[in-house]
């Protein structure tokens, strides 16, 4: 049990800390070739992964792969990074929280026989009541300074990723870390051609600690990360896995107010934990069905 919890935490800390790596990345590199980094360095990681564990696809559907890294890696990569010129870490990370409540509204258009549920719902509106709660200042004085563009920059990311994880359903006979490799081989070859078109390499002029941040964010965040999930699955389940869901908001707002030294309101706190509240009400109650029906 120990040793789960530790990868929970790895995890919560990892997918966590993408937020402070980000901001550092944006600072001069454009948006999409942050992006195309990140998912060109994580496709090379679980490249090396699926090697080294020899894992194999016996077929691959690359229309649909394409499909879903367009969804989930080449869309939201950007859409963050780009969201992130304009806000506190802290606030992105507790935007990113709220892709179970896309999860759950968009469910019932994308799997069979999936529904919303009255505890779905009440997750929903909870989560929104957070959401208000975290721009209540900004609402009040009526000042966004950009920063609601980059929030419904991160919502929409947000969104994307969720469509994705619910799609990835479709895709059946590939082992998960293969899946993931497809996922952000297909990506990255999008934004490689998007991003030479929107800004030609030959333009830019990276620092060592912006091309340091795309490693990371590669190497760690869309790659090991992936790679200690799936152990985690495999040791404890997909319910205790999905823990995370809470650990990444929480560590994003940490990190942002330790490292960062960011000045946090006090309405970002409560937002914040009524976020998670939020999730934990659609965990804890779908959990409880799940176990009434076996």
């Amino acid at each position: 049990m120990f040793k789960n919890l530790l990868f929970l935490l790895g995890i919560g800390m990892i997918w966590g800390s993408q937020f402070l790596f980000q901001q550092m990345a944006v600072a001069d590199l454009p948006a999409v070739w942050v992006g195309a980094g990140r998912a060109l360095v994580g496709c090379l990681t679980l490249l090396l992964v699926c090697r080294l564990l020899n894992i194999k696809s016996e077929k691959n559907n690359w229309k649909m792969y394409h499909l879903v890294g367009f969804l989930e890696a080449t869309l939201p990569f950007v859409l963050v990074a780009w969201g992130q010129q304009y806000m506190d870490t802290a606030v992105a990370a507790i935007l990113m929280g709220t892709i179970p409540f896309f999860t759950i509204l968009l469910a019932p258009l994308l799997v069979a026989g999936a529904r919303i549920t009255l505890t779905g719902i009440t997750s929903v509106i909870v989560g929104f009541a957070g959401l208000l709660l975290l721009f209540y200042p900004q609402l009040i004085t009526g000042s966004s300074n950009g920063s609601l563009a980059g929030a419904l920059a991160i919502i929409g990311a947000s969104g994307s990723f969720a469509i994705a994880l619910l799609m990835l359903k479709r895709i059946e006979g590939s082992h998960p870390l293969m899946v993931a490799r497809n996922v952000l081989l297909a990506a990255s070859s999008q934004l490689l051609i998007i991003a030479s078109i929107m800004v030609p390499p030959t333009t830019l002029s990276p620092s060592a600690d912006s091309l340091t941040a795309v490693v990371y964010l590669g190497l760690m965040c869309a790659g090991v990360v992936y790679f200690l999930y799936m152990v985690l699955i495999q040791r404890a389940g997909p319910v205790f896995a999905s823990f995370s869901n809470y650990l990444v908001p929480l560590f994003g707002v940490l990190l942002g107010a330790t490292i960062n030294n960011e000045i946090l309101p006090g309405t970002t706190w409560i937002a914040l934990t009524v976020i998670l509240s939020a999730v934990a009400i659609n965990q804890f109650f779908s959990s409880k069905l799940g176990h009434a029906k076996t």
